[in-house]
């Protein structure tokens, strides 16, 4: 909250007056909730296709006090039906899905005429060579495991894997429609970046 919203351009401005964003790939709603939390006059829907996940997060939601601004439904970054949205959040989700252009091309639909997408991905280079570490490692490692194999049994199967880089990324939204592309900060960790129209 206190670093990667405020990197957005005019993001945090729109939902202190009081905004709409969606959370795909929400699992239990913590992300949703934190946001929510934030900001009191704006509204909140996660989104996740797991429907016991989406049941945990509407509880965290009641026992944090902001279910009347959250709602959560069971549905796919493809399928969800959001319309003039401020911001579209993809955290650390993006690589495990089948079809992230699919997600992409979504996110644009749902979106208002200026509206953001904040898009969370681990920290990697463009070229392998230079994700020679040890949290790279790790992260190919659960990505070969985990986040590929995920990809690859839904609809498309890209697998970017979650070591895609920033180009690989951008390629993804440039091919769902979106014209702007940033880095907007970067940590030990995470990727941290802006798409808009």
């Amino acid at each position: 909250m206190p670093h990667w919203l405020p990197a957005l351009d005019g993001v945090v401005e729109k939902l202190t007056k009081g905004g709409r964003a969606a959370d795909i790939g929400c699992g239990h709603g913590h992300s949703t909730v934190v946001m929510a939390q934030a900001f009191p006059q704006s509204v909140f829907y996660g989104i996740d296709p797991h429907p016991s996940s989406v049941a945990a997060a509407r509880e965290n939601a009641r026992e944090a006090g902001v279910a009347d601004r959250v709602q959560f439904t069971a549905h796919t970054a493809k399928t969800f039906a959001g319309r003039d949205l401020d911001l579209v959040c993809f955290f650390d989700c993006l690589h495990d899905l089948g079809d992230p252009v699919g997600a992409a091309i979504q996110a644009r639909k749902a979106l208002a005429h200026d509206g953001t997408v904040l898009v969370v991905e681990p920290l990697a280079r463009d070229r392998v060579e230079d994700n020679i570490n040890p949290v790279s490692q790790i992260y190919y490692c659960a990505s070969t495991a985990l986040c590929c194999a995920h990809s690859l049994s839904e609809e498309v199967g890209l697998a970017l894997g979650a070591q895609a880089g920033e180009a690989r990324l951008k390629a993804v939204f440039e091919e769902a429609g979106f014209t702007r592309f940033r880095k907007v900060m970067e940590t030990p960790f995470n990727l941290i970046l802006e798409v808009r129209n």
